[in-house]
């Protein structure tokens, strides 16, 4: 994929591990999009209700950061979650004006069904590359993350999530 060009860009722009990151991360975000579609649900939708079952009682200003998006596209999706009756919001215990993000059952149904579709998507990811690239695979996006917080802070998104084999965070 080397431009041959010269240009705005580097010869190896696209033979750069950000770009291969980038179309990686690109397919699977369609391929979750089109296999979400039929439970009604966005890609959006779950790393919201994943991020608030992992953590729940989150505000909506942590949520965004977390999500890597505005404070205004999680009031958003939170207000359009909460029409669903998948997300309840409860008054923070000290800070009055702070409102905590909390699954309802309908929520936890419908991050059931959908964390069925990612693993399916996983599945396929892994059956592709088998299970030592994918091991080694993991292990390099890890090392990338490490990386990276070598010369950026960590933030909330490169913290291990631990889950139970029940789903239930650890």
């Amino acid at each position: 994929m080397t431009l041959h060009d010269e240009g705005p860009v580097g010869a190896d722009a696209l033979d750069r591990v950000t770009w291969a990151l980038r179309r990686a991360e690109l397919a699977v975000t369609a391929l979750k999009e089109q296999r979400l579609r039929s439970l009604g649900m966005a890609a959006a939708h779950y790393s919201l209700l994943i991020a608030v079952h992992v953590d729940p009682g989150l505000a909506g200003a942590e949520l965004a950061r977390r999500l890597n998006v505005t404070p205004q596209a999680v009031a958003s999706l939170v207000a359009r979650l909460e029409g669903r009756g998948q997300l309840e919001r409860r008054p923070h215990p000290r800070h009055r004006h702070v409102q905590e993000l909390h699954l309802t059952d309908a929520g936890r149904d419908a991050l059931r069904k959908a964390d069925s579709v990612i693993a399916e998507i996983e599945q396929q990811i892994t059956e592709k590359l088998g299970a030592k690239d994918s091991t080694q695979l993991q292990a390099l996006l890890d090392q990338v993350t490490d990386a990276i917080q070598e010369v950026q802070p960590a933030g909330p998104l490169s913290r291990p999530v631990t889950l139970r084999k029940d789903g239930t965070p650890g």
